[in-house]
């Protein structure tokens, strides 16, 4: 199964969330083992929303919005896309990811599968 790991943190906290050299030697040595298990197929670090945008669709109306995007409840740090066996494989490899020492960011990686050409088979009965 593919999944796709997001790592998630609010958006008025992305400023706290600069890599330390610390953070950055946990977050290796944490990928490296994620290379050896043969799960990882990418992964990589967002920059902050500061450098992005974002274009919305409402009301039949595009828009385009630029960051920082810091009332936004979630935003996507950084991610992974794993090839496991199970949910519960990547739930277990989640686990064991180094978090931020500071203990007052909440940090949230969300799991989600992709979908797979199985899951697309009973659509195509119901006609």
């Amino acid at each position: 199964m593919k999944v796709m790991v997001m790592i998630k943190v609010s958006g008025a906290d992305e400023h706290r969330i600069s890599p330390t050299p610390e953070m950055v030697a946990a977050m290796d040595a944490y990928n490296e083992k994620l290379i050896k298990a043969g799960i990882v197929l990418d992964g990589g670090g967002l920059k902050p929303s500061s450098e992005g945008a974002q274009v919305v669709f409402e009301g039949g109306a595009t828009s385009v919005v630029d960051g920082p995007f810091t009332e936004s409840k979630e935003i996507i740090a950084g991610y992974w896309i794993w090839q496991v066996s199970s949910l519960d494989m990547a739930v277990e490899w989640a686990r064991q990811c180094p978090g931020n020492p500071d203990s007052s960011l909440r940090e949230v990686l969300e799991i989600r599968p992709y979908y797979e050409d199985a899951d697309f088979e009973n659509l195509d009965a119901r006609g």
